[in-house]
């Protein structure tokens, strides 16, 4: 089940990073060019953000059950001195969860907007940190904090 959920996780990330990166295009397009906020706009906010809640349940759950993370939580003075326990223990789960929270408040924000220019805006700056975050917090081939392949297979 754990190896099963973590592929399914590790899938689950590039469609986040896809639906995030078409909202902000879309986001930035609309802003500069002062486009209206389509339908089509709003269905990319809301993917972008099912989407990555999704990912955060997968996480939660992911966490909850980790071999790694049970390590960490039964020898946390070790394990926090460890670089890869210590980002699956703790830095990645606090980051992932900021990056969501800053999407859902950014997401919630443009909702309210009364113009399409403030929408586009709001979207663009809220959803551009979170990937930020994210983009820093996942752990990729290259990532000076610990590694992982790009994809997982079942």
């Amino acid at each position: 089940m754990y190896y099963a959920l973590l592929t399914l996780h590790s899938l689950v990330r590039w469609l986040v990073l896809i639906s995030l990166l078409i909202a902000i295009v879309r986001a930035y397009s609309g802003w500069f060019k002062k486009k209206p906020f389509l339908k089509s706009d709003n269905t990319s906010r809301m993917v972008a953000v099912t989407t990555a809640h999704l990912q955060l349940v997968l996480g939660l759950w992911l966490y909850v059950i980790s071999p790694t993370v049970r390590y960490f939580m039964n020898n946390f003075k070790m394990a926090v001195h460890q670089r890869e326990i210590r980002f699956f223990g703790m830095e990645h789960i606090t980051m992932m969860v900021l990056a969501i929270v800053l999407l859902t408040i950014g997401s919630a924000k443009t909702k309210k907007q009364t113009t399409d220019q403030q929408r586009f805006k709001t979207m663009a700056i809220w959803f551009t940190i979170a990937l930020a975050v994210i983009f820093f917090s996942i752990p990729w081939h290259f990532s000076p904090f610990t590694s992982r392949p790009y994809f997982r297979w079942f």
